[in-house]
């Protein structure tokens, strides 16, 4: 009996039973049938899946169901070529949504307190300042519900294309900006290149630097400008094409620019739903993904310190995530006080939400900035930003 019992405590204590088993019996684990490989796409759904759940209850099944949808595209005019794109595009059915917004909503960006306790009140004492929407940028969409694929651009005598498609809703960055005659602008993170097309557009820019911290990416960049814009606009002197570390950017140029557009690399969540190839849920990218909040911060409070004071900062993703928009914003905002002694007041950005109320669909009640979340009935986006002013 007390063999019996000396027996089983030690089968007790022996965790692996391989070893006590032959070795023409032993079977090898088949990996590939008991722990299969998951497609980067299939952990980004998973990932979203347990954040967004719970950041955008209700909302989520159907901006889910509108991320694993064919997205919608604007046609953004080109003014450089000389073909007739606009009466085609109008022939086809598409409006510009710019010229089309709501007319009767005030044209004013109210200004909020810079304190991170204060900036969930959307109201303000502070004058608003007064927003002019550039009349030479023109961005063509097709109705509300209507999926309607474009037709590719063709180029003009000179070889410029006529559009370029995009996203329409990451034209609204461009358009917060408010770029005003005689401005000067740094757009932090230009590639692929549609906002800074967007902002060439607006012909008022006294100066104008893009900027990549990928050499591969800027040189996308640069075709993608070489087949939109005329040769000798782009050796002008007053347009600059650089690869430096953006977030070094304080440290070359501060208090320089009265624009500073930071679009900054994110999840780019629909890429990340859609596409297997470079994705950023790849396991192999991992530590890239993880870091993706400081860097955000780091570009942020660097394209700050790139504003000259009474300059404005146009912060923006493509991902619906919290820990990428609301509180990267919160901790520049932060730190820039903390460290640096620039003080930052919030813009408001809900005159702009209420003029395209109509083709875009907005996230409701953000305490920062705003949001284009996608719609089956309006599928842009997702599109976040948030705008900040720097106090002289």
């Amino acid at each position: 009996m007390a063999l019996l019992w000396d027996t089983s405590l030690l089968l007790r204590k022996v965790k692996d039973l391989r070893c006590l088993t032959p070795r023409r019996h032993r079977v090898k684990e088949k990996w590939a049938a008991t722990r299969p490989k998951l497609p980067p796409t299939r952990l980004a759904v998973h990932h979203f899946d347990a954040t967004y759940s719970t950041q955008l209850g209700q909302l989520w099944p159907s901006v889910r169901l509108a991320m694993l949808s064919e997205r919608k595209y604007g046609a953004l005019l080109n003014n450089f070529s000389h073909n007739a794109a606009l009466t085609e595009l109008e022939a086809q059915g598409c409006v510009d949504f710019i010229s089309e917004r709501e007319k009767d909503v005030p044209s004013c960006l109210e200004e909020k307190s810079e304190e991170p306790s204060d900036v969930s009140m959307k109201s303000s004492d502070a004058d608003g300042e007064q927003l002019s929407l550039s009349p030479n940028i023109k961005c063509l969409v097709f109705p509300r519900g209507d999926v309607t694929r474009f037709k590719p651009a063709r180029p003009d005598k000179n070889g410029l294309l006529g559009y370029y498609l995009m996203d329409a809703a990451s034209l609204l960055p461009c358009l917060a900006l408010d770029v005003q005659e005689g401005h000067s602008v740094l757009d932090l993170c230009a590639a692929p290149g549609g906002k800074t097309l967007a902002l060439l557009q607006t012909q008022a820019i006294r100066f104008l630097c893009i900027n990549d911290s990928s050499v591969s990416r800027t040189l996308r960049l640069r075709k993608v400008l070489h087949s939109y814009v005329p040769k000798h606009f782009l050796t002008n002197e007053n347009l600059r094409i650089t690869s430096f570390d953006g977030t070094k950017w304080g440290e070359i140029e501060s208090n320089t620019f009265d624009r500073v557009l930071v679009d900054v690399p994110c999840t780019t969540d629909r890429h990340s739903l859609m596409e297997d190839d470079n994705n950023i849920f790849s396991k192999n990218r991992t530590g890239e993904r993880r870091r993706l909040p400081q860097l955000q911060l780091e570009l942020l409070l660097a394209g700050i310190q790139a504003a000259c004071p009474g300059g404005e900062i146009l912060y923006s993703t493509c991902t619906l995530s919290q820990n990428q928009n609301l509180s990267v914003v919160e901790q520049a905002i932060y730190q820039a006080r903390e460290k640096d002694g620039i003080h930052l007041q919030v813009v408001d950005l809900r005159p702009l939400m209420r003029m395209f109320g109509n083709t875009f669909h907005f996230a409701p009640d953000l305490h920062l900035g705003e949001m284009v979340i996608p719609h089956l009935a309006a599928n842009f986006g997702p599109i976040y930003m948030c705008k900040l002013k720097r106090l002289t």
